[in-house]
């Protein structure tokens, strides 16, 4: 697998739903436990993942070409060669 730093230029959504919310859940969650701990680290990790729920576009999965987006226009599992 190899990172390719031309697909990090195009905006293309590439996160689907249910990555959104275990992103924004688990973003919020780290931005509120680092408001009482003082943690830089975890205030930064919880911006960049709330942040990427909002967009729905992550820079990692563009430079690797991963999407999570569900494909409506993807052939069934089950279906043969003459789609029945």
């Amino acid at each position: 697998m190899s990172f390719d730093y031309k697909r990090l230029i195009k905006f293309e959504y590439n996160i689907g739903a249910k990555d959104k919310k275990v992103r924004l859940y688990s973003g919020l969650v780290l931005l509120f436990v680092s408001l009482f701990t003082a943690s830089i680290l975890m205030l930064v990790v919880g911006l960049v993942l709330v942040a990427t729920s909002y967009f729905g576009w992550c820079p990692a999965y563009s430079g690797f070409g991963k999407s999570t987006l569900d494909q409506e226009a993807s052939p069934d599992v089950g279906a043969d060669a003459n789609g029945q």
